[in-house]
């Protein structure tokens, strides 16, 4: 085989491999979150929520809340507000009507000053809350 051919082909591999690792590096990829940071900071919340604390319940959803949004905004999701960064990211989780549900409910504690929260709708909003986290792959 004539040398220059050999040349040129070693050169054209050269070139490819070095395209592939420039894009390789600059790609922006799928963001990947601290699975065990989340996993650690949702057990410590399902661990304040008791059922004989009342007090407790708002605690543990405006914390839940929080936890999903830090999720949203670590994976790049646009939006001003959970809401937004929530519609923007609607197709991400698998009970949508869940989670908006449990968000409402922390806006009623966040907003309301005299807000009661049953036990039940407080666990459900926080196993919500849980699915979404699964759902975004935080935990």
């Amino acid at each position: 085989m004539n040398l220059s051919i050999i040349f040129f082909l070693a050169a054209v591999l050269i070139i490819g491999a070095l395209l592939l690792f420039l894009i390789c590096v600059t790609k922006k990829g799928v963001k990947r979150l601290d699975v065990e940071k989340y996993r650690v900071r949702c057990l410590a919340i399902e661990q304040q929520f008791k059922k004989e604390e009342p007090s407790s319940y708002h605690l543990a959803v405006l914390n839940a809340d929080k936890l999903v949004d830090q999720a949203l905004r670590e994976l790049g999701v646009k939006g001003q507000t959970m809401g937004e960064r929530m519609k923007n990211s609607a197709n991400r989780f698998s009970n949508r009507n869940g989670i908006w549900t449990a968000h409402k409910l922390r806006n009623v504690i966040a907003h309301e000053s005299d807000a009661h929260v049953s036990y039940e709708s407080a666990r459900q909003a926080l196993n919500n809350f849980r699915q979404a986290l699964k759902d975004l792959g935080a935990i």
